[in-house]
């Protein structure tokens, strides 16, 4: 049975990422994606943010909880790995920039698959990373279902729209799927993180980072859907990239903690972009109230 949950959660993983890529371009313009990225300021802050301030909180955090190794591994990994394919979904459901998530994402994942090789050696002795691993199942999973969306709204608008809804529905359902399923099969492992302080030490770096990516979204941007957008693409780290590498190099129970965190960041996340959704909603009617008046 468990083999059978296990495979239903992979199929889940594989329909919500291609569906929401696909989504996302059939929905948008290459333009629309291209123009937030063209604030120069705002991109150096975001790469500061994911690449230095993120792994430099994670490494802080190891020093100050006494973490067991596969802990400090997992975590060393996720925070040194960005560009999440549900950060679309969340920027949605915070009511932010959805060009601006998806030209983020695709930004911190292409300087994903050169930063990893090169700094997590730096970070974790004895770990050889291939950057082409780590880049094919990107491209496959979250390139080229972004870019054939793309293609077919630049060239036939009337299907994107008739086809776009299926695609985000099937993301919808298959994210829930993956939520329910990630927390059945995970669980007895969640319960056992928490004698390692594993789950503490993954709740801190999500908070945490949050506020990071917040702050660089404050300095380089006035706009709150960029803002938010900014805190959760900061928080939210590429689970993809990071089991590609712990599956190549380290023990069953880093790729156990990564599984775990990637299920409790989205308990958090999801949330926390509802509420910001609920605010930004809030804002624009009192916005719109206003100069009704």
């Amino acid at each position: 049975m468990t083999d059978i949950l296990a495979t239903l959660a992979q199929l889940s993983v594989l329909v919500f990422v291609i569906g929401s890529m696909a989504s996302m371009g059939l929905s948008l313009q290459i333009p629309q994606i291209i123009a937030p990225l063209k604030n120069v300021k705002l991109v150096l802050l975001a790469l500061v943010a994911n690449f230095v301030l993120v792994p430099l909180l994670a490494f802080l955090i190891t020093l100050v909880i006494d973490l067991d190794q596969p802990v400090q591994i997992g975590l060393v990994l996720l925070a040194t790995s960005a560009g999440a394919p549900f950060l679309p979904k969340l920027a949605q459901a915070a009511k932010g920039s959805t060009a601006f998530s998806v030209g983020l994402m695709v930004l911190l994942m292409v300087v994903t698959i050169i930063y990893l090789p090169l700094v997590l050696p730096l970070l974790l002795s004895g770990v050889e990373v291939n950057p082409w691993d780590i880049a094919q199942s990107l491209i496959v999973m979250m390139l080229i279902p972004l870019a054939v969306g793309l293609f077919i709204k630049a060239r036939y608008e009337d299907m994107a729209a008739r086809i776009q809804p299926t695609f985000g529905q099937a993301s919808n359902i298959s994210l829930l799927v993956l939520t329910v399923l990630g927390l059945v099969l995970n669980f007895k492992s969640m319960i056992d993180l928490v004698g390692s302080l594993g789950i503490l030490a993954g709740i801190i770096f999500i908070v945490l980072a949050v506020a990071v990516g917040f702050l660089m979204g404050m300095l380089g941007s006035t706009d709150g859907g960029i803002r938010s957008v900014m805190g959760l693409g900061t928080a939210q780290r590429n689970i993809s990239a990071a089991l590609v590498v712990g599956a190549q190099n380290f023990d069953s129970d880093v790729i156990t903690y990564l599984m775990v965190i990637a299920i409790i960041g989205l308990v958090v996340l999801m949330p926390l972009a509802g509420e910001l959704g609920k605010r930004a909603k809030a804002a624009v009617e009192g916005d719109t109230a206003t100069t009704t008046a």
